[in-house]
């Protein structure tokens, strides 16, 4: 081969290589727009601190809330025997925490609850409509023996996702 022949062959090599020089990124470094770090939300922070809990924590835009009870700030049961207002209560606090990290519950993807009283929670399940107008989360509904204080009828834990 005459040296004019790879002229041709060798800018095309550079061009390529070039064209491919992108700059890697580094393992330790994080995506500019999004840390993951967690973000830990204490509703109760005293109870919380007590019982041993965070009740939220977001990484990224995933958001997951544990579950609430209906209770005062004092860790008292409130609305004892009714489960609709326990329901009502624990939607209470959970809209709470969406608020405080900017969430609406259109962003609700898994929504879990837990009940002592299946039964129940079915005939007062419609309520669920006043709080999910676009769409319902994912999620599973459990019938339990006890919850974590006597007389508690349902529990409800959440995941949202946002993108920001």
């Amino acid at each position: 081969m005459k040296i004019n022949q790879f002229i041709p062959v060798f800018a095309a090599l550079i061009l390529f290589a070039v064209g491919c020089n992108t700059a890697p990124q580094k393992a330790d470094e994080k995506p500019a727009a999004q840390s993951d770090a967690p973000e830990y939300f204490m509703l109760r922070p005293e109870l919380e601190k007590a019982y041993g809990y965070s009740h939220a924590v977001r990484i990224g835009n995933e958001l997951k809330i544990s579950g609430a009870v209906s209770m005062d700030e004092k860790g008292n049961l409130t609305a004892k025997g009714d489960l609709g207002q326990q329901m009502k209560n624990c939607y209470t606090d959970l809209d709470k925490i969406l608020k405080h990290y900017g969430y609406t519950w259109n962003d609700v993807v898994v929504e879990n609850i837990l009940t002592t009283n299946m039964p129940e929670f079915v005939n007062q399940s419609a309520y669920r409509n006043t709080i999910y107008k676009k769409q319902f989360p994912t999620g599973s509904w459990f019938g339990v023996k006890e919850l974590a204080l006597p007389g508690q009828l349902i529990e409800i834990e959440l995941e949202a996702y946002k993108v920001r």
